[in-house]
């Protein structure tokens, strides 16, 4: 249905702002915790810095996307939610402001014991912020969030123990995602020593992720009966188990210090905890109303999916492009890289710009039609494939035209 669209895109968002953004505020977390390996503190900090320059922004864009969709298609749920757990969200706002503002002042100051309380704010809200934004992802599983404005009690709604663990995940997989990016970005960088710490670390980050995990079953069984029954059958259950073997195959390849695919495995082990909450809770939103009863009107969400498509063009390839940069270490300072050079051939390109506009604009109506005429499941969703091939589209013609 129409209703449920908004509800993957908000899925895609949270998962890429938990994987994205969880690795960066991971990163804060070994700025604190930088002792204890065979590298001094101060080399452990820098190298986190240099991992989160070229992208920290970006990542909170995920996090916009997620508002505005939430707001726009859930106007109800968005309303209950805010009012409900302003404190946890107010108290996340506050350290994503600190964390933004510590980093940037880090690069401008030069005298020692500065830099190093700059580096403790950065750090501390690091921590605190991804454990706000756990718990209120605890208080909306385990039903703590009633529909209506501030209706639910504004301490106990979010510092429930299915809240207050899933905050500490938060911060366990943060930290164990971090590391194992770190790994990977220092054996890129000919880091020997950093490249043993980080390992070092990422196998402790896991295992203390994984029993974090193993407790949450136990405290979601008796304090959020409703979640439980959805991870243990179905897809739920098909989602703690693919958590659970990504999370083991990752922990493997860590070991044998395989860090480009424990990237993707450890990312794919998150996204499964993301997804397993989604298909646990479905079809419920909040506690007493479905996501049916909480969609905005018909025209607003054909609206939202058509600008989310259109906003695809521009978003997408851009941040592709942005960590392909990052991860290929051609943001590296003093690397000595050189920049790609696109090259683009002469032949076929007067033909190939009109072939491709003339398919851009076939996948732009036909993903129009559908979204906005038909009624069916399956159109939509054909629609919205169309939209998303439109915006790929116009996005390769805009850079074969500027060539």
């Amino acid at each position: 249905m129409l209703a449920d669209v908004p509800i993957v895109f908000i899925l895609i968002g949270l998962t890429a702002y938990t994987i994205l953004a969880g690795a960066d505020f991971g990163a804060g977390f070994w700025t604190l915790f930088s002792g204890g390996g065979r590298t001094n503190s101060a080399v452990t900090r820098d190298h986190t810095r240099h991992a989160m320059g070229p992208v920290w922004e970006a990542n909170h864009v995920w996090l916009i996307f997620v508002l505005v969709i939430c707001w726009t298609a859930y106007p109800v749920a968005f309303g209950s939610i805010m009012s409900t757990l302003s404190v946890p969200l107010f108290v996340a706002a506050v350290g994503i402001i600190l964390r933004g503002a510590s980093y940037a002042l880090r690069g401008q100051l030069d005298a020692a014991p500065q830099r190093r309380s700059i580096e403790n704010i950065f750090a501390l809200s690091s921590i605190f912020t991804p454990f706000a934004l756990g718990t209120v992802v605890g208080a909306i599983a385990s039903d703590r969030v009633p529909v209506g404005n501030a209706r639910g009690d504004l301490v106990a709604s979010w510092l429930s123990l299915t809240s207050v663990l899933i905050g500490a995940l938060a911060i366990a997989t943060s930290s164990y995602l971090a590391a194992v990016y770190l790994a990977a970005d220092a054996r890129r960088l000919g880091e020997r020593m950093l490249e043993f710490d980080f390992r070092a670390r990422a196998l402790r980050a896991a295992v203390l992720a994984g029993a974090l995990a193993l407790a949450g079953l136990v405290v979601v069984r008796y304090d959020a009966p409703p979640l439980f029954a959805g991870l243990r059958s179905g897809g739920g259950l098909a989602m703690v188990g693919l958590s659970a073997t990504a999370g083991l195959l990752t922990l493997g390849l860590v070991w044998r210090s395989r860090f480009g695919a424990a990237r993707v495995s450890a990312a794919l082990a998150i996204a499964a905890i993301v997804a397993g909450w989604a298909v646990a809770q479905q079809p419920r939103f909040l506690a007493g109303l479905t996501i049916g009863q909480a969609a905005a009107d018909r025209s607003t969400l054909i609206a939202v999916v058509i600008s989310v498509a259109l906003g695809a063009i521009a978003l997408v390839p851009s941040l592709i492009l942005l960590f392909s940069l990052f991860l290929g270490g051609y943001l590296d300072s003093g690397g000595g890289m050189r920049a790609p050079v696109l090259v683009v051939s002469n032949a076929g390109v007067t033909k190939q710009p009109r072939s491709l506009g003339a398919f851009a604009l076939a996948c732009l109506l036909v993903g129009v039609a559908l979204t906005v005429l038909a009624d069916s499941g399956w159109a939509h969703a054909l629609g919205i494939t169309s939209l998303y091939a439109f915006a790929v589209s116009a996005f390769v013609l805009a850079a074969m035209v500027d060539q």
